[in-house]
């Protein structure tokens, strides 16, 4: 019942979906260069719609520097292809999005907190007229509990997100949260595997979206030797 989508009635008689089930899949390759640099290459696939439809794909490249211990910058480069499956004129849309990350953590025992601030900028490419509003901007803020389970492969976490977003100069406040419980299992000289359950609301509007998330990464890790 939980990955069905609910729908309500407006005034006008049309059914307003309200909540959906999305999965995300991704593979990646990560090259430790030394204590302080690490780089990353992802390709991630996002289906929506219960799964059925196609919502984005994308390539993104990452590097984190640590500036002083336990304090790391972060900066992210995203080609996006968006299915744009509503409106009018409907068709596969091209969008560049980078990121600036913040972030620091600690650890309690077995236990390892994380903080991160994150502001993020997305521009629709290739647009016939710049006049066109098309800007949009995030500030986003991530805590996330790490824990270390002796003598075994999987450590589990848990995660909560806000979102701060800007359209095209004009700020709308907090519009969303997201909440997820996740684990990584350790595959040694074969990278690890993650996986998470997500729930994201939106905060805004007449009829404020719920999307369950189920992810899938693999990454390959590469360290200099």
């Amino acid at each position: 019942m939980l990955f069905l989508p609910c729908v309500v009635k407006a005034q006008s008689g049309e059914l307003v979906e309200v909540r959906d089930f999305e999965t995300w899949n991704s593979v990646g390759i990560e090259y430790k260069l030394n204590k302080k640099w690490d780089f990353g290459l992802q390709q991630q696939l996002r289906l929506e719609n219960n799964s059925s439809e196609l919502k984005n794909y994308f390539t993104q490249m990452e590097a984190q520097y640590e500036l002083f211990k336990n304090f790391k910058l972060g900066l992210g480069l995203r080609y996006i292809n968006v299915n744009d499956n509503k409106g009018a004129i409907q068709g596969m849309e091209q969008y560049f999005r980078y990121q600036l990350d913040a972030s620091f953590g600690h650890k309690l025992k077995r236990f390892k907190l994380n903080y991160r601030l994150r502001y993020q900028n997305k521009r629709e490419l290739f647009l016939e007229s710049y006049d066109v509003p098309n800007l949009n901007q995030a500030w986003r803020f991530r805590l996330k509990l790490d824990y270390n389970i002796r003598s075994w492969k999987i450590d589990p976490y848990l995660a909560g997100e806000l979102f701060n977003t800007y359209q095209d100069g004009q700020n709308n406040g907090l519009t969303d949260y997201r909440l997820i419980l996740g684990a990584n299992y350790n595959l040694k000289i074969y990278g690890k595997l993650g996986v998470f359950y997500g729930i994201e609301n939106e905060l805004t509007g007449s009829y404020p979206k719920t999307t369950n998330i189920v992810r899938i990464k693999y990454t390959y890790i590469l360290k200099n030797k």
